[in-house]
């Protein structure tokens, strides 16, 4: 039956990375601009539960969505292009997949089948895509295959191959595939070479798919000659043949898909009643790209999730960094990041920060580097450098506070320390009201918290500036993301602020200490938060933290 929700399909060959999450939701951005309600929903192939567990620096940045889902980065990239929120139906594991599934079995929800990947796990899957576009009441609903067709590590995807081959059956007419390759351009032949695309599409062949269409990503834009081999080998027209070279900003590719009429070939092809698309607006709500900045500033990111062998990844901190470009955007200031390794810090002192004009340190777990962190914290404050502190970066503060201010050099996190005599940061019996079990007992804070602000500290002057409060006609309190597991220990609170230490933010009951910040008599800029505004940011709304932070550095700089 043709049904009333569209499906859109998107998988990819030849590489990891190859841009399926900015393709779904440049695509996505298209026709929502169109008047079309969407959304997207993501499928990773791991059996991790989700993606709080992995190291990012083997999977890049996990995105914190508002009710705690912990997800592939590319929901954040749903997020900032769609401007809605993605939670938990929008994101799935084989992990988390099948533990649905064995738990339906336990209780006798299969009464007595033999319960098999196919087709109870393929039909557990395609339930989840229908329900995501329900919960949303999307017209469109866009699911992203994680990984690359064909690659042995993840032979279990043949399970989300099977499923979305088995949607186009149940709905003709209503579904289409996409499948982004990824051509390469050896610059010893001085051609591009198209067989590595042509075997993906064999390869996704192989499980019964045809692409409905190709997007064809390399560091140059396909030329006609190559488009046409490839839309003759794949059996399409070269209007289903999309071009999608790398550009300087992500946020040109949806007038990239526009100009090859991609949203109205869709359009046409799924049998959707035409909305028009306002070019003026579309031109308005992408204006940002053609800002000229009126000056630059040295930024360095203070992590340990850098390294990955002899090469170095900033995917570890995706949605920092995106934070940081979006407010760039806005101040236009253009940013030079400097990702600075806590650990080098460590082997050869702060000499690896100078010329920064501002220094943030964010989200971290365990032990590895944080001297390192601490010791650019130190430096940040002492050389009066615009400074901002982000979940651990804000733990680390008020350790560095301690130690060095109040004169509590045994002060530690209890994460790093458990036997240290001054725990600043500590853990906290379990309490459901705030914390999630995360196995073993591991408890932590996940999702969106409400967080009361200090009315005069310069965090309340930064919400109020950019109108960011929870409720815009009652300042005061503010609602951001947590992921994170230990908290301020509230026997030094009194301690820490009699020597100038200013808590800014705390959580409704005055329990939590959610943020932090110096005089601007001690220092211009030095303010942290418990929380992740980076999560909340997009380009059309910069999250005022970063703004500031960039403003002032400029300023300093000057």
């Amino acid at each position: 039956m043709r049904s009333k929700v569209k499906y859109i399909f998107v998988t990819g060959g030849v590489m990891s990375s190859v841009g399926k999450g900015v393709a779904t939701a440049s695509l996505g951005f298209l026709l929502k601009q169109r008047g079309y309600k969407v959304t997207a929903v993501k499928y990773e192939g791991y059996l991790n539960i989700d993606a709080g567990t992995i190291n990012p620096i083997e999977h890049g940045d996990p995105f914190l969505c508002e009710d705690g889902t912990e997800a592939d980065m590319d929901l954040g990239t749903y997020e900032r292009f769609l401007a809605q929120n993605m939670n938990e139906p929008n994101f799935y594991t084989f992990g988390k997949i099948f533990s649905e599934v064995l738990k339906k079995e336990r209780n006798m929800y299969y009464q007595g089948d033999d319960v098999e990947p196919i087709p109870h796990v393929r039909d557990e899957i395609i339930r989840e895509i229908i329900d995501a576009g329900e919960k949303d009441k999307a017209e469109i609903v866009f699911t992203e295959l994680g990984g690359t067709v064909g690659e042995p590590t993840n032979s279990m995807n043949s399970i989300y191959y099977e499923a979305i081959r088995k949607m186009k059956m149940l709905y003709p007419g209503s579904v289409l595939h996409m499948h982004v390759g990824y051509i390469i351009f050896p610059k010893h032949l001085g051609e591009p070479k198209t067989k590595p695309v042509q075997i993906s599409i064999r390869l996704l062949m192989s499980h019964g798919i045809m692409p409905d269409f190709l997007i064809v990503r390399g560091s140059e834009y396909i030329d006609s000659r190559r488009k046409e081999l490839l839309a003759r080998f794949s059996d399409l027209d070269t209007k289903h043949t999309i071009g999608a070279p790398d550009v300087d900003n992500i946020y040109k590719v949806p007038l990239l898909f526009h100009e090859q009429k991609f949203d109205d070939t869709v359009i046409a092809d799924l049998g959707l009643k035409v909305k028009p698309l306002d070019e003026k607006k579309l031109k308005h709500t992408l204006s940002f790209l053609d800002e000229k900045p009126k000056g630059e500033i040295n930024l360095a990111i203070a992590g340990k999730y850098f390294k990955t062998g002899s090469h170095e990844m900033a995917d570890s901190y995706f949605a920092l960094i995106e934070s940081i470009k979006h407010a760039s955007w806005k101040s236009k200031i253009k940013v030079n990041l400097h990702y600075i390794n806590t650990e080098d810090i460590e082997k050869t002192g702060t000499k690896l920060l100078e010329g920064s004009n501002a220094i943030i340190v964010p989200i971290g777990w365990g032990n590895r580097g944080v001297e390192g962190k601490i010791s650019a914290i130190q430096y940040a404050r002492i050389n009066k450098i615009p400074y901002l502190g982000l979940c651990y970066g804000m733990q680390l503060a008020s350790v560095e506070f301690a130690r060095h201010v109040v004169g509590l050099k045994d002060a530690n996190t209890e994460e790093v320390n458990p036997n240290a005599k001054h725990k600043i940061i500590h853990s906290i019996p379990f309490n459901k009201k705030y914390q999630t079990i995360k196995g073993n007992g591991v408890s932590m804070r996940l999702g969106a918290f409400d967080c009361v602000i200090k009315k005069g500290t310069k965090i309340w002057d930064i919400y109020q500036k950019y109108g960011q409060w929870k409720n815009n006609k009652k300042p005061g309190i503010v609602s951001e993301r947590h992921r994170h597991r230990f908290e301020f220990n509230n026997e030094y609170r009194k301690m820490l602020e009699e020597k100038g230490l200013i808590i800014s933010g705390t959580s409704p009951d005055n329990f939590f200490v959610e943020a932090i910040e110096l005089p601007s008599k001690i220092h211009p800029f030095f303010i942290a938060t418990q929380a992740h505004p980076e999560y909340k940011s997009t380009p059309w709304k910069p999250h005022g933290m970063f703004i500031e932070l960039l403003e002032k550095a400029f300023e300093l700089k000057k």
